[in-house]
C-alpha cells in the first residue's frame, strides 16, 4: 500500500512517514504541485495525507484538484492540519476530503484512521 503525504515542513514529513513507514509505503512531496505531477507520472497513492498551507498549491486546490479528476477521484484524502476551525473541516469535507486531523496529533490516532480508509477503499 502506498501513501503520499503532502507537507512544506519536512520535520513532519518524516514523522509521518517514519511512522507509517512501518507498514506502508510512503512517499513525501513538499506541495500539491510537485504532488499532482508525480500522481500525472503514473504513481497512484492508495490515499493521500496533506497539509492545508503549502506554497505553489495549497491542500485545498490539491483536495479539488485529485476529486475533480476521473483518475485520481476515488484515492482517499486526510487532511493534517494545524487549522482547527470548523469552517477550514467543512469547506474540506466538501472538497471530498475523507478525514481531517488537526497539529499536532497522536501518530496512532493517524494510524487507525490510515487503516480504516484503506479498509474501506
Amino acid at each position: 500500500m502506498k501513501i503520499l503525504v503532502v507537507d512544506d515542513k519536512q520535520s513532519l514529513s518524516e514523522l509521518v512517514s517514519q511512522f507509517l513507514g512501518q507498514s506502508y509505503n510512503v512517499t513525501t512531496m513538499e506541495d500539491g504541485l510537485s504532488a499532482l505531477s508525480w500522481m500525472q507520472e503514473g504513481n497512484i497513492p492508495d490515499l493521500i495525507i496533506t497539509d492545508l498551507e503549502m506554497p505553489n498549491m495549497d491542500g485545498f486546490e490539491l483536495i479539488q484538484k485529485v476529486k475533480e479528476s476521473g483518475y485520481f477521484a476515488n484515492i482517499p484524502i486526510i487532511v493534517l492540519s494545524c487549522r482547527d476551525s470548523s469552517a477550514d473541516r467543512i469547506q474540506c469535507l466538501k472538497l471530498g476530503a475523507d478525514d481531517y486531523l488537526v497539529k499536532p496529533f497522536n501518530p496512532e490516532e493517524l494510524l487507525i484512521r490510515v487503516e480504516k480508509l484503506l479498509i474501506r477503499a
